[in-house]
């Protein structure tokens, strides 16, 4: 998580450095496509690296991950322009730390909750959330650390630097990050079958199609927040940067600001805290519950505190808000379609299909939310240059949380009912399944299980006299 959506996270400060010298003429929806670009990979190939996860393929995934991630970061320091003065080729950058940097991406992040979830099936939320503050974590190291060594080595070492330290931990993830043992894998009967990498039983599912629409929204809206920032903080007067300003008249202002990357950094410091708490109580409270709180919060924060931010004590307060509500908005996907999983598979032959299945439904939910995080960037760039205002990426981004909120609310309704409670189905069913174990051990043949009337007839079938009969 630390080299996918964490180095998404810090994009914001890379495009601060474009816009003011390498790509300074780039219009801003153009900056924003990089960004979504990695955004765009991240999830659209998330359905087939979660279904090779479930068919137990793992070192395959996290092995192409680990080669182009840092290979594309090592070569985007080859593709810029070495002067601080110089022209970059929009192209090169976008290619490298786009395209092949989001490759690499995709291949981490289902992997990442999904391998985590597998070992703790009780506190399944609190597990993903600690995952997922890889990203916040990775979202206060890479801009602090670029910012730094910029001054220090120039923008191409800086980067280098960033690369060495993302192979690193690349490889640290690939030897070991495992999944529990007793997962079930799933291979299909054919890769080339269309319901190997789409569940039909998922498209049934009512809760599973509203929270995904729901995901979408949030992609939507999300990730311009992040993009737009430092950008937002050097017009309106609160942080400064170096290098040409972006084409808005700046605000003048009173107060000493302070340097941009700052305010980005709080944001994702914030993040980490918002992940681990509000991941804990959704243990407590449901995934699902407290995914819909936290993105309705969010959506007030943009709305009012974002807007209406006239000091910068005022954006330094949305930053840390936002960032804690911002941190399980963004890292409880995984643990509410875990959710959803667990209430829909409660009898005796399907009950495992919540763990067996999750890389799927995740990785389908994210997939479908890849258009609108292309797209959501990219059309509040074009906004604040049609615009030239900010107000417009505000508008945009709490809208599309409200929405998102609305719809994870219609999820929550259609969640499937539970006969009992959820722990004493478990234990049913782990009993049950002892019997089983018990009853083969002493059976000359197989165990037979009858279903008709409400009931479930257990037993041996025997060979007596040519004929068989059941001994129930």
């Amino acid at each position: 998580m630390f080299n996918s959506w964490g180095l998404v996270n810090a994009y914001g400060t890379f495009s601060s450095y474009y816009v003011g010298h390498s790509l300074k003429s780039v219009d801003q929806l153009e900056l924003n496509l990089i960004g979504s670009t990695e955004s765009l990979f991240v999830l659209l190939l998330s359905a087939p690296m979660g279904r090779l996860l479930d068919a137990g393929h793992f070192r395959f995934v996290l092995g192409g991950g680990a080669f182009l991630v840092p290979f594309g970061m090592f070569m985007l320091s080859v593709a810029h322009p070495n002067s601080e003065d110089g022209v970059g080729n929009f192209g090169s950058i976008w290619s490298t730390q786009g395209l092949v940097v989001g490759l690499g991406m995709a291949c981490y992040f289902v992997a990442s909750s999904q391998i985590a979830a597998t070992w703790f099936p009780d506190h399944r939320a609190l597990a993903v959330g600690v995952v997922a503050c890889g990203a916040s974590i990775a979202g206060v190291v890479y801009p602090t650390m670029l910012r730094y060594l910029i001054d220090a080595l120039g923008f191409n070492n800086a980067v280098r630097c960033v690369a060495g330290l993302v192979t690193i931990t690349s490889l640290f993830s690939f030897i070991f990050a495992t999944p529990n043992p007793a997962k079930e894998k799933r291979s299909p009967k054919s890769y080339l079958a269309l319901d190997t990498w789409i569940d039909p039983e998922a498209i049934r599912n009512k809760s599973f199609c509203w929270f995904t629409v729901a995901v979408a929204f949030l992609f939507f809206g999300f990730y311009p927040v992040f993009f737009n920032l430092e950008e937002w903080a050097a017009v309106s007067g609160f942080g400064v940067r170096d290098g040409q300003t972006v084409p808005i008249k700046p605000q003048t202002s009173t107060m000493n600001p302070l340097k941009t990357f700052w305010l980005l950094t709080i944001m994702n410091g914030a993040s980490t805290i918002g992940r681990l708490t509000m991941s804990a109580f959704g243990d407590k409270t449901g995934p699902l519950n407290m995914h819909y709180v936290a993105t309705a919060i969010s959506s007030l924060l943009i709305l009012i505190l974002w807007t209406l931010a006239r000091s910068l004590a005022s954006a330094l307060a949305f930053c840390i808000l936002f960032g804690m509500t911002s941190g399980a908005v963004i890292g409880l996907p995984p643990a509410s379609i875990s959710n959803i999983l667990k209430h829909s598979y409660v009898t005796f032959d399907t009950i495992d299909f919540k763990t067996s299945k999750l890389g799927q439904w995740t990785g389908m939910m994210y997939t479908f939310a890849a258009i609108p995080s292309l797209a959501g960037p990219i059309i509040a760039g074009h906004l604040v240059s049609r615009y030239e205002t900010y107000i417009t990426v505000q508008m945009w981004a709490g809208i599309n949380l409200a929405l998102s909120a609305v719809c994870m609310f219609v999820a929550r309704l259609y969640l499937p009912g539970l006969p009992v409670d959820y722990a004493d189905v478990e234990r049913a069913v782990k009993m049950e399944r002892k019997r089983l174990g018990e009853l083969r051990a002493g059976c000359d043949s197989e165990v037979t299980v009858e279903e008709g009337s409400g009931e479930r007839r257990v037993g041996c079938g025997e060979k007596v006299g040519g004929e068989g009969r059941s001994v129930v």
